[in-house]
C-alpha cells in the first residue's frame, strides 16, 4: 500500500463542542448586540421621553422654577417697599408732633403755675408793706407801698398819704404784720385776687402793749407790663 493511499483513507477529526452550561459560558465572551439593536432601543426611548414631556407640560417648567428659586431669593415688590416707608414717615411726624404738643402744653402749664405764684407772692408782700410802718422811717415805707400799687388803689393812697403820716408820727406808732395765710381766690388773663390773713402787732407811745390783731384782706393783684402791683385792698370780716 502507497503513503497516497494511506492518508486518503484516514478519517477527518472529529469537531470538539464544548458543554452548554454556565461552566461552559466562563471562557466564551458574551455575545455583542448589534447595532441595529442599539438604535432600535434608543429611539423607543426617546420617543418614551418624549411622550411624557408632552403628557405634562407644566412638570419640566416647574423644575425650571425650583431651581431658579435656589439660586435667587424673593425681592419684595416695589410697591410695597415705597408703603412701608411712607408709613414709616408718618409715624415718625405724628410722634414728632404729639411730642411738640406735649412739649407745648407743659410749657404753657408751667407759666400759669409760675404766674399764680407771682400773684400770690405779690399779695403777700403788699398786705406786709401795709401793715408793717415805723414811724422813724414812714417816709420810706410809704414809698414803698407806692412803688407797688398801681390803678385806683395807688391814686386813693397817694392822696392819703400825707395826712396817714402825720397821724404815725405823732403816736409815735409802730406795727409789724405777719402773715400767716395765702391763697389765690380767683384768676383771669391779667389779674387775680388774693385773700391774705395777716398778724399786726402794733405799738404805740405811752401806751400798753397791745395783743396781736388778725386781719384779713382781699388783695387785687394786676399785671403791668412785665410787673404784677397791687390795684385794690379790701378788708374781709
Amino acid at each position: 500500500m502507497s503513503d497516497s493511499t494511506t492518508l486518503e483513507e484516514q478519517p477527518e477529526p472529529a469537531e470538539v463542542v464544548e458543554p452548554e452550561g454556565e461552566s461552559g459560558q466562563a471562557g466564551v465572551p458574551e455575545a455583542q448586540p448589534r447595532d441595529e439593536d442599539q438604535d432600535e432601543t434608543a429611539d423607543e426611548t426617546q420617543d418614551e421621553t418624549q411622550e411624557d414631556a408632552d403628557a405634562d407640560p407644566e412638570a419640566g417648567e416647574d423644575d425650571a422654577q425650583a431651581s431658579d428659586g435656589e439660586q435667587e431669593s424673593p425681592k419684595p415688590a416695589p410697591s410695597k417697599v415705597r408703603l412701608a416707608i411712607v408709613v414709616g414717615l408718618a409715624a415718625v411726624v405724628a410722634m414728632a408732633a404729639l411730642a411738640s404738643w406735649f412739649g407745648f402744653h407743659a410749657y404753657q402749664s408751667h407759666q400759669a403755675d409760675q404766674q399764680r405764684k407771682l400773684y400770690v407772692q405779690v399779695a403777700r408782700q403788699g398786705a406786709i408793706n401795709l401793715t408793717t410802718i415805723d414811724w422813724e422811717h414812714v417816709d420810706a415805707d410809704i414809698e414803698r407801698i407806692l412803688n407797688s400799687a398801681t390803678g385806683t388803689f395807688y391814686d386813693d393812697f397817694q392822696r392819703r398819704s400825707k395826712p396817714f403820716i402825720q397821724v404815725v408820727q405823732h403816736f409815735q406808732s409802730k406795727s409789724v404784720g405777719t402773715i400767716t395765710a395765702a391763697a389765690l381766690e380767683s384768676e383771669s388773663d391779667d389779674a387775680a385776687q388774693v385773700l391774705v390773713a395777716v398778724s399786726v402787732k402794733t405799738t404805740t407811745a405811752g401806751a400798753p402793749e397791745q395783743r396781736p390783731r388778725a386781719w384779713r384782706m382781699r388783695i387785687t393783684v394786676q399785671q403791668v407790663g412785665d410787673e404784677a402791683k397791687v390795684a385794690n385792698v379790701e378788708f374781709v370780716p
